[in-house]
């Protein structure tokens, strides 16, 4: 993740109506409970943050701009890898920073893109065996046992596991357990045996997806459909509405329950 400082605004209070969604809560005179104000120290300067602030969140309120890979934000893109301490504690943390929250005085930096060595493969030419990923990436078996890999993913993966089970040729076992990762690169940074783990892991999970996995004959049948043209016709008259129909037609739309039952269906099933 990618983060600039930026000069924080203030909106001038105006003669503006309480329904302006550019007012602040304050402006419309509501009442705000205040929260209490704790230091952090952000790429080595102190600022003081709300308390209950996440990393991200606090960090733009001390005024830094996200300009690249902010993500998701729910924990999901990988992108806001964090690395921090905390007063009085000798150990390193991570996390991400769109889901820790600070604390006082912690100390922390944003992980930049971390250079892992990628390789380069026509994955049509792949085979579904083990071989082909320790040809690629014969650093896998530099592993040194040491578990930092684990003890650093956000996403609780048991890395050094993956690895093992990689080491021993279990494609598909290694795709299972890798399954979470969001390719944070945190394992990377701590490995002392230098193994772009999250590249291997997922070239794994390509493999085990498109050669491994038996392929689900419904999907086989919707791409059959597809290729039919059955759902051309229906395609080109939503083409010709105009954009605020399609708007209401949106919002008519019926829509899965919640609690919905695992066949369940609309009544409309033309374009299933």
């Amino acid at each position: 993740m990618r983060c600039q400082k930026a000069s924080p605004s203030r909106k001038e209070e105006t003669g503006k109506s309480s329904k302006d969604p550019s007012m602040t809560t304050a402006q419309k005179g509501v009442a705000v409970v205040a929260a209490r104000m704790i230091p952090v120290y952000i790429m080595g300067r102190e600022y003081e943050v709300p308390e209950g602030l996440t990393i991200m969140k606090a960090m733009e309120y001390a005024g830094f701009q996200f300009i690249r890979g902010c993500g998701c934000r729910g924990g999901i893109c990988g992108g806001c890898g964090t690395v921090y301490r905390k007063p009085g504690d000798y150990r390193i943390y991570v996390g991400l920073a769109c889901q820790n929250v600070v604390e006082p005085n912690m100390v922390l930096t944003q992980m930049p893109f971390y250079p892992a060595n990628r390789a380069s493969y026509d994955f049509e030419k792949i085979r579904p065996i083990p071989e082909e990923i320790f040809k690629l990436y014969p650093e896998l078996f530099r592993c040194l046992g040491c578990n930092a890999c684990t003890k650093v993913c956000p996403m609780e993966i048991q890395v050094m596991d993956v690895v093992s089970a990689l080491k021993q040729g279990n494609i598909t076992e290694a795709a299972i357990l890798s399954f979470s990762c969001i390719q944070c690169g945190l394992c990377v940074s701590r490995c002392m045996g230098e193994l772009p783990q999250y590249h291997i892991f997922q070239l794994a999970r390509r493999i085990y997806g498109g050669k491994i996995a038996p392929r689900a004959k419904h999907l086989d049948d919707m791409v059959k459909k597809v290729s039919e043209g059955k759902y051309e016709k229906g395609l080109r008259e939503l083409m010709k509405i105009d954009g605020e129909e399609l708007k209401k037609l949106y919002q008519k739309r019926e829509i899965e329950p919640i609690m919905a039952e695992e066949n369940w269906k609309p009544a409309d099933t033309r374009y299933l």
